[in-house]
């Protein structure tokens, strides 16, 4: 895999998307259903097995669709509480099969999602360049704060620490402030960016 090459794409992808505004992660109807569940999933003392249930219940409520059930699955499979790292990846599958199904405009923030997934999971194995791969294309298709941290995250990771500032300072200098604001939250929180702090 050619990391010069990736390096180029998301360079060109901060400079020439730097007017665009960052896009919500999850669509707002299905928003409290989600943090419900990821809510459950940060405290130890709940069973897994009951988020996957309360899940399912909001699923068969319209309370999540497709898309959103199979990413909150993925997510719950690939959580280190669980490591199933063989269910988290049936789930992005199921996941793209639902971005595909059900279409319209949104469908590239949606690919965005499932190629996300697809590097947090690469990058969980140990397979950096892969996961920035998949990573980039994620940033390309929708320009968040999420996805550029993911992306610093395994660039740090392949040893890439001068190219990975150097993203940081462009960032900074063709983001809009609301952007860089959010950006600067993630590093001064995400273990993986320590060496991008100030």
């Amino acid at each position: 895999m050619n990391v010069q090459s990736l390096l180029d794409r998301i360079l060109d992808t901060v400079d020439r998307e730097a007017y665009l505004t960052p896009a919500d992660q999850a669509e707002p109807r299905y928003q409290a259903a989600l943090d419900e569940c990821l809510g459950m999933l940060s405290d130890e003392r709940i069973p897994v097995g009951r988020i996957r249930s309360l899940a399912e219940s909001h699923h068969a409520s319209g309370r999540l669709d497709d898309f959103h059930f199979h990413s909150l699955l993925h997510v719950v499979a690939a959580h280190p509480r669980v490591q199933d790292f063989d269910e988290a990846a049936r789930q992005i599958a199921m996941q793209e099969m639902a971005a595909y199904n059900s279409g319209g405009a949104d469908l590239q923030h949606k690919l965005a999602s499932i190629d996300r997934h697809r590097g947090v999971l690469a990058f969980m194995r140990g397979q950096y360049a892969v996961s920035l791969d998949y990573l980039t294309r994620a940033l390309e298709r929708q320009r968040s704060v999420e996805n550029l941290g993911n992306v610093l995250c395994a660039l740090i990771r392949l040893g890439e620490l001068d190219e990975a500032s150097g993203i940081v300072r462009q960032a900074r200098t063709n983001f809009p402030e609301s952007f860089v604001r959010q950006l600067n939250r993630r590093i001064d929180s995400d273990p993986d960016l320590l060496h991008l702090r100030s």
